[in-house]
């Protein structure tokens, strides 16, 4: 393995899935600018819109929630009803 490519500044951080609330502890070097304290300690926290814990695919749930194609699914059912 080459030596100095990989980074020094490895920490603790949590990862939050925002779509049910679970949250996993890991290392890495990602920037983020909010935190959470969690047993009287703060650590960096990285909001997640969906994870494994929320996946269909490893849940095994077939509902998947759409968060950013709502309005544009609205927009191509009903936004040009007024058009002529």
């Amino acid at each position: 393995m080459k030596q100095g490519i990989h980074p020094d500044n490895y920490r603790v951080v949590v990862f939050k899935d925002m779509s049910n609330g679970d949250q996993f502890f890991t290392r890495s070097t990602v920037n983020t600018k909010d935190t959470i304290e969690i047993d009287g300690e703060t650590y960096p926290l990285v909001k997640l819109e969906i994870s494994s814990s929320s996946h269909p695919f490893y849940t095994g749930k077939s509902k998947l929630v759409d968060t950013a194609g709502r309005v544009d699914k609205f927009m191509s059912r009903y936004g040009n009803r007024h058009k002529k």
